[in-house]
């Protein structure tokens, strides 16, 4: 579905990716993790064409991603941000809405989207109806996931979507998204500097970053029985408790 083959990215004189290569497949969840500045929301912003490599190729269902097609890969894609990304001055529905209506779609079939959605999400259709101020951070964010998926894309590109919530929302959240990427038959790419997370919502398929390289690809149990350096394991072992805590040692 996407692949990257040797990207690299600079910004200025920091390399921010180096000579990455990743192939993600279709219909499969895969968390990009690693330490603050390792990359990882660069690698997802390099999939979407929001930055451009230095050097390397991303591809996109074979096809080279260029300026040619770039407006048209991203309609197939869902992201949102762990900001949320909401615009102020329009209505949850609103900005629901937003991506479908710049596609064309008429009234009711974009009603009937944004129902399926609402109930996906447990979201009242009170709360669509105020503006992102008057809504709480786990409902902002819930919000923000229904806008990237309201086209039913093929690929969602997930940037720390539930960073900046507080502890209790944020465990809430995690369950209702691991439901919400079972019954999707989209390519997840879920950015997380919190293993817990990884291990719970993408068990099987954990991108270990640092220093904007890959250091091991696997799933939880292989980086925890089969560590390829000192490095992976001990971020391993600083948050196995956690992993344990969320997911009741079932990974």
């Amino acid at each position: 579905m996407i692949k990257v083959s040797g990207g690299t990215v600079r910004f200025g004189g920091h390399v921010a990716l180096q000579d990455v290569s990743l192939t993600l497949e279709a219909a499969r969840t895969t968390a990009l993790i690693g330490p603050s500045g390792c990359g990882k929301s660069t690698l997802l912003r390099l999939m979407l064409g929001l930055v451009e490599p230095d050097s390397g190729v991303v591809e996109f269902d074979g096809a080279p991603l260029e300026r040619a097609n770039r407006i048209a890969i991203r309609k197939r894609v869902g992201y949102a941000i762990q900001s949320g990304g909401l615009f102020p001055h329009m209505t949850a529905r609103r900005n629901v809405e937003l991506p479908a209506q710049h596609a064309g779609w008429d009234r009711a079939r974009l009603d009937r989207r944004v129902e399926e959605l609402r109930d996906l999400m447990r979201l009242t259709s009170d709360a669509l109806a105020r503006f992102p101020a008057q809504l709480s951070g786990g409902q902002r964010q819930r919000v923000a996931l229904m806008r990237a998926l309201v086209l039913d894309p093929e690929v969602l590109l997930l940037d720390e979507p539930l960073g900046a919530l507080d502890p209790v929302i944020r465990g809430q959240l995690q369950h209702e998204l691991r439901d919400v990427f079972s019954e999707l038959n989209s390519t997840v790419v879920l950015v997380t500097h919190d293993l817990a997370e990884a291990a719970y919502l993408a068990p099987d398929d954990i991108v270990l970053m640092r220093e904007g390289a890959i250091v091991q690809r696997g799933s939880f149990q292989t980086l925890r029985e089969e560590p390829s350096a000192p490095f992976v394991k001990t971020f391993i072992d600083s948050q196995t408790e956690r992993v344990a805590a969320l997911t009741g040692g079932a990974v």
